[in-house]
Order: C-alpha cells, then sequence, then structure tokens
C-alpha cells in the first residue's frame, strides 16, 4: 500500500474523522477549548470531503446541475453550523447577532473572497478568461433583489416595533423561498442556456491539457446513489462536529471578547472553505464559468434558502430571529453586490478585478474586527 498516496487522497478524511473523534473525547472531558479547536478542524476537513464528492456528482449530472450540487451541499453545511449556534441563544441570546453576522458574511465571502481568488489566480495564468454574461447579469438581477428583501425587517426595526420586524422576517422568508422557487425553475428548465458557457475562449495562454488519470480515489468508483448516501453520512458528522463546536466555542468566543463580526467571518470561511478550492481548481483550468456559477449561485442559495431555513428553524425551538441588520452588514452587502455587476458584466475577468474583491472583503474585515 502506498501511503503517500493514500495520504494525499483521504487526507480530508483521515484529519476530519480524527479530529472528530478526538473532539468528542475531549468535549465529554470538559476540556472546551481543545474540543472548540478540533471540532472546527473537522467540520472544515469533513466539508472538504463534502466538496469532493459533490464534485463528483456535479460532473455526472452536468451543468448547470453540477453547481447546484455543490452549492447545495454547501448551503446544507451553511445552515447546520448556523443552526447549532442558533440553540445556544438560550444561554447567550447575543449569539442571534453572531447568526445575522454569519449569513451576510457568508455572501461576503463568496463574492469577494472566493471570487476574488479565482479571478485572481485565472487571471495571472490565462490574462484573461470568459464566462456567459447572461450568468452574471441573471445572479447580479437575483442578487440586488434578494439584499433589498434583507433590509425589510432592518427598516421596520428604525421606524415600527421589534414585533413588526418579527412579522416581515416571517413574510420575507417565505417570499425569498418562493422567488427562489421561480430562480430553480428559470435555471435548470427555460433558460438553461443562461447558466452555461457558449463562447470560445479566447485565453492569452494556452491551456494545459489534463494527463488521463486513473480512477484510484474511491468515490469515482462508486455509484451516484451510493455518493449521496455519502453525502449524507458526512453531513451527519459535521452536525455533530457543530453542536460541539457551538457548545464549547460560544462561551470561550464571548469570554475572550471577539467581535460578533468577526466571529461570523469565522464561520463564513469553515463554511466557504470547500467550494473555495473547487472555484480555484476551475480558475487554473480555465474553467471562469464556473467560478462564476459557483460563487454567485452559493450567495443567492445562502440567502435564499438559508435566511428561510434559519428562521424555520428558530420558530420551532421557540429563538426569537429578526432579519435585523447593522449599517456596516447593509453597506458591505450592497457595495458588494455592485461590485460584482461591474466586474462580471462584461463576461470578462482580470486579475484586477480580482484583487479588487479581496482589497473591498479586507476593508470589511478590518471593520467587522474592531467593531462591538
Amino acid at each position: 500500500m502506498d501511503l503517500g498516496k493514500v495520504w494525499e487522497n483521504y487526507w480530508d478524511i483521515l484529519v476530519g474523522g480524527g479530529a472528530l473523534l478526538l473532539g468528542i473525547v475531549v468535549h465529554l472531558s470538559g476540556i472546551s477549548l481543545l474540543s472548540t479547536i478540533l471540532s472546527a478542524v473537522a467540520i472544515g476537513t469533513l466539508a472538504v470531503t463534502v466538496s469532493e464528492v459533490a464534485e463528483i456528482l456535479s460532473e455526472h449530472f452536468k451543468e448547470p446541475y453540477g453547481s447546484l450540487i455543490l452549492t447545495f451541499s454547501a448551503v446544507a453545511v451553511e445552515i447546520i453550523i448556523l443552526f447549532m449556534i442558533l440553540l445556544e441563544a438560550r444561554e447567550h441570546p447575543q449569539v442571534v447577532n453572531s447568526v445575522r453576522n454569519g449569513i451576510i458574511s457568508t455572501v461576503l465571502v463568496d463574492l469577494n473572497v472566493l471570487l476574488g481568488l479565482a479571478v485572481l489566480i485565472g487571471g495571472l495564468n490565462y490574462s484573461e478568461q470568459e464566462h456567459n454574461e447572461d450568468t452574471s447579469e441573471s445572479y447580479t438581477t437575483i442578487l440586488f433583489v434578494a439584499s433589498a428583501m434583507l433590509l425589510v425587517p432592518t427598516t421596520l426595526s428604525i421606524t415600527s416595533s421589534m414585533d413588526a420586524s418579527l412579522k416581515a422576517t416571517l413574510i420575507i422568508g417565505g417570499l425569498l423561498l418562493f422567488y427562489y422557487l421561480v430562480i430553480f425553475r428559470f435555471q435548470t428548465k427555460t433558460h438553461i442556456h443562461f447558466f452555461r458557457f457558449t463562447k470560445k475562449g479566447r485565453s492569452r495562454r494556452p491551456r494545459p491539457q489534463p494527463e488521463e488519470e486513473q480512477k484510484d480515489y474511491i468515490f469515482d468508483r462508486l455509484p451516484p446513489w451510493v455518493n449521496g448516501v455519502v453525502l449524507v453520512g458526512l453531513l451527519g458528522a459535521i452536525s455533530i462536529a457543530s453542536e460541539i463546536f457551538s457548545n464549547d466555542g460560544v462561551p470561550i468566543f464571548k469570554e475572550i471578547g471577539m467581535s460578533e463580526g468577526l466571529l461570523g467571518l469565522f464561520i463564513a470561511f469553515i463554511t466557504v472553505a470547500p467550494e473555495l478550492f473547487t472555484a480555484i481548481r476551475a480558475a487554473k483550468n480555465d474553467e471562469m464559468q464556473r467560478v462564476v456559477n459557483i460563487a454567485m449561485g452559493a450567495s443567492t442559495v445562502s440567502i435564499m434558502l438559508t435566511v428561510p431555513a434559519i428562521i424555520l428553524l428558530s420558530l420551532i425551538v421557540g429563538i426569537e430571529f429578526p432579519l435585523v441588520f447593522n449599517p456596516l452588514q447593509v453597506g458591505a452587502l450592497l457595495l458588494t453586490v455592485i461590485l460584482v455587476w461591474k466586474t462580471t458584466e462584461d463576461g470578462e475577468t482580470n486579475y484586477l478585478e480580482g484583487v479588487s474583491h479581496l482589497i473591498l472583503f479586507l476593508s470589511y474585515a478590518v471593520v467587522a474586527t474592531y467593531s462591538g
């Protein structure tokens, strides 16, 4: 047995599974700091495995269904983590703010870090890369509307009671879900061609030809339905790690004085990490269409499925969860959508646009880190 090859193929499963088992033991022993670290490692590495399995499934079902599988698997991880943290609001009410921060931060990381890094790396390799401009036009329209919808409870909180904001939150959650059903039909039935690359690329450098690889990765050899079962099992393991992370980590974060904004970013990076690796690989392979589908599709799903899911779950467990965001979050979200619109509207990307997204994100991160 080639141990080097085993490690190369399965490091994420070995590290994630080991960290989860050790984290459970440490959690039961009452060592909160170590269990928080181990559970975070388990979530991040097992989420990479989720991404790998989802990518295999996505290659089987082709675009646009492939990107949908990737984004749905990522949003499932996001919902699990945010819900487990939300449950801590029974003992630590301020955690609700961290969940709201997590939702906004995930969108900002998807559209600025994921898209920015992929565009930067792709631009350095190919000078310019192309994608279907219909994709970005559709997604930016959707994101503008979704962002405006998120602002409704916030606006009401300024002029009305919190009760009005809670009622508006329920209505907006329902509208977001309905809007996504319309978008899903648009994307998978009537306008599939909007989300596929329709032009021949004109890279400034020759695209490297992939070498033939033997299918020595076990998930490549499994039928799709088995990989689907594996995906569910991995999400179950991430649920256990998320429960440990929220149960042990929230009191620690409160004790050390971590800002809610920084905690939101920490949560976002854990959930976005698998998509980030996939997008960077796609950019290196001159597949900018896939990068755009992943980054903008994940952001859309993050708002339109995560928000209704968290609202519904909060009702079930009896925790108030009004969609009331602060001015920093609102401004960062709107500026990000505007920047995405400007950098993708012509169907071409370059490394300067990638750097611009990263600089905008870092500016937000500075404020989020030092704000109360």
